[in-house]
C-alpha cells in the first residue's frame, strides 16, 4: 500500500509554489482572535488539563446534537462520538467493518480509499453523475454489500452535489435492504445557495453521519464526530478507546467555549460561504478565459473544481507544471483502478486571486507548448 499522493505533493512544494492541490481551508479566515479569547477563558481551569470521556465532553456533544435537531434530525449527546478529525472517524468505521464489502462513488475521497484498503474492505464502485451516484449500479452493488460510503455534499474530489430525488432514492434502497451508509459531510456547511438535507436524516437508524470542524474553523484542532444510533455509538466506542482513549481535551474545551455564542459561529460560516463563493466564481472565470478546453463541473459549494482535458495526460501535465511551481492533483488518484488520466482536481479556496490567474496561465502555457 502506498502513501497519499496528495500528502506527497504537499511535502514537495515550497512557499513559492502555487498550490491547487490540497483541500486546504484559507488560513486568512481562521477566527484567530475569537479562538484565542476562548482559549484564554478555559486555560485557567484545571479540568481541561485532565483526561476526558472517550466519547467526548458532554457539553460539546450536546451542542453538535442541537445542530442536528435544528434540521429536524432528532439527536442527543448519546448519538455523538467525538473523533480526532473525521479521518479518524473513517478509520474507526473501517475497523468496525473490517473485511466487509462496501460501495464507493467513483471517483472518491483518497483518504477513505486508503483507509478501507488498510482494513481489508472489499470496495465496489458506482459512477458519479452530475446529480449524484448512478442509481442502477449503486442498487445492484448495495444489494450484496449492504454498506456504502458516500459524500453527497460538494463531493471530494468532484464537487458534485446529490439532487433531492437522488438522496431520496439512495435512502429508499438502503432502507429496503436493511443496510448502512457512511455519509461523509465535511463540506456541507460550505454551501453557496442553500443547505441540502442529509441522506442520514431520512434513515437515522441506517446511517453513520460524519462531521468535522476542520473545514469550517481550523484543521489544526483535529475535531470531528460520528452521528449514529446509540447502539452503534457504543459499539464504536470500544474501538475509539483502544486507539487513543479520547480526542484532545484542550481542543474540545476550546471548541465548546467558542460555540457558546452560536450567532458568532453562524456569522463566521456566512463569511466563509461568501468568500469561497467569490473565489469559486473567479477560479471558474479564469478557467473559461485561459483554459476553455477544460470541461468541468461548476461547484455549488465546497472547495474543489473538477474536470478533464480530453487527450491530455494529467500526470505529464503535472510534471511540467511542477517545474514552473504550479501543482494540482491528477484525477486518477481518486479511482481504484488509476485509469482516468485526463481528469484533474483543483482546489480554489487557498490561493490568492493573483496566484489563481498566474497558476492557470502557466497551466495553459504548458498545454500549448
Amino acid at each position: 500500500m502506498k502513501r497519499s499522493f496528495i500528502r506527497e505533493i504537499l511535502e514537495a512544494i515550497d512557499e513559492e509554489t502555487i498550490s491547487f492541490a490540497g483541500g486546504l481551508p484559507n488560513s486568512l479566515l481562521f477566527p484567530v482572535d475569537d479562538l484565542k479569547s476562548s482559549a484564554n477563558n478555559i486555560l485557567k481551569k484545571r479540568d481541561v488539563w485532565q483526561y476526558s470521556l472517550s466519547n467526548g465532553i458532554k457539553s460539546l456533544r450536546k451542542k453538535i446534537a442541537k445542530e442536528y435537531c435544528k434540521e429536524g434530525f432528532e439527536t442527543t449527546s448519546d448519538n455523538i462520538l467525538i473523533t480526532t478529525g473525521s479521518q479518524q472517524a473513517l478509520y474507526i468505521l473501517a475497523r468496525y467493518f473490517e473485511k466487509r464489502s462496501i460501495v464507493l462513488e467513483a471517483p472518491s475521497y483518497l483518504g477513505a480509499i486508503n483507509t478501507f484498503k488498510l482494513n481489508n474492505l472489499k470496495m465496489k464502485i458506482a459512477l458519479l453523475k452530475t446529480d449524484g451516484i448512478e442509481i442502477k449500479t449503486f442498487e445492484k452493488a448495495f444489494e450484496k454489500a449492504k454498506l456504502a460510503y458516500l459524500i453527497p455534499d460538494f463531493q471530494n474530489p468532484t464537487g458534485t452535489t446529490y439532487s433531492k430525488s437522488k438522496r431520496e432514492e439512495v435512502a429508499k434502497i438502503v432502507k429496503k435492504n436493511n443496510g448502512l451508509i457512511i455519509e461523509d459531510s465535511p463540506y456541507s456547511e460550505l454551501f453557496f445557495e442553500e443547505k441540502n438535507r442529509s441522506i442520514s436524516s431520512l434513515i437515522p437508524n441506517n446511517s453513520f453521519h460524519l462531521g468535522s470542524f476542520s473545514k469550517t474553523l481550523s484543521p489544526s484542532l483535529r475535531i470531528g464526530w460520528i452521528r449514529a444510533s446509540k447502539k452503534l455509538i457504543q459499539e464504536l466506542l470500544v474501538i475509539k478507546e483502544s486507539i487513543d482513549l479520547h480526542s484532545c481535551g484542550l481542543s474540545q474545551h476550546l471548541l465548546n467555549e467558542y460555540l457558546k455564542d452560536d450567532k458568532k459561529y453562524q456569522m463566521h460560516l456566512e463569511i466563509l460561504r461568501k468568500f469561497y463563493k467569490e473565489k469559486s466564481e473567479y477560479f471558474c472565470k479564469q478557467l473559461d478565459t485561459y483554459l476553455p478546453e477544460f470541461s468541468y463541473i461548476k461547484p455549488k459549494g465546497g472547495m474543489f473544481v473538477y474536470g478533464e482535458f480530453k487527450g491530455i495526460d494529467s500526470f505529464e501535465l503535472l510534471n511540467k507544471c511542477m517545474k514552473k511551481k504550479v501543482v494540482f492533483v491528477p484525477g486518477c488518484e481518486f479511482y481504484l483502478n488509476n485509469k482516468n488520466f485526463y481528469e484533474i482536481r483543483f482546489n480554489f479556496t487557498n490561493s490568492s486571486l493573483d496566484d489563481i490567474t498566474k497558476g492557470i496561465k502557466i497551466i495553459a502555457e504548458e498545454i500549448r507548448i
